[in-house]
């Protein structure tokens, strides 16, 4: 029994019970059968709504779903998710994470050769200084 069957249900037995209109009491009951049959009949066509909502989210899901696997066919040995890096398997990849927002950064050689580079992350200026490095070998 759904909740507008319920509310003519309740209807149906205030007038069985003869509840006098007129009295204080019989005024208020008429009353809240009325606002209970107006909120049923509102809940009802909200959840019309919100069955059809979801349809469109649950078809929009799967359209994205279908494009993210036709954009991001994600190659598993790549250890940064940027495969025009990891697409050059000549080269040794490095990664570097960046000290401003925390991402993480797959460099190659020739990447690391230049000097420095801005964050895609976050835009801040990563510079790389191997002059360390060089002594310590």
């Amino acid at each position: 029994m759904d909740l507008t069957e319920k509310v003519s249900y309740l209807k149906g037995l205030m007038e069985g019970l003869d509840i006098d209109a007129s009295t204080k009491e019989g005024k208020i009951l008429n009353v809240m059968a009325d606002i209970l049959a107006d909120m049923a009949v509102a809940s009802e066509d909200m959840q019309e709504q919100i069955d059809e909502i979801v349809e469109v989210v649950d078809e929009i899901d799967e359209d994205l779903g279908e494009v993210e696997k036709d954009l991001y066919e994600f190659d598993d040995d790549c250890c940064c998710g940027d495969h025009d890096v990891c697409d050059d398997d000549d080269d040794d990849l490095y990664e570097v994470v960046c000290p401003t927002c925390g991402d993480a950064i797959c460099l190659n050689e020739g990447m690391l050769e230049e000097g420095s580079m801005t964050c895609p992350g976050c835009g801040e200026l990563l510079e790389f200084d191997f002059d360390d490095e060089e002594e310590d070998e």
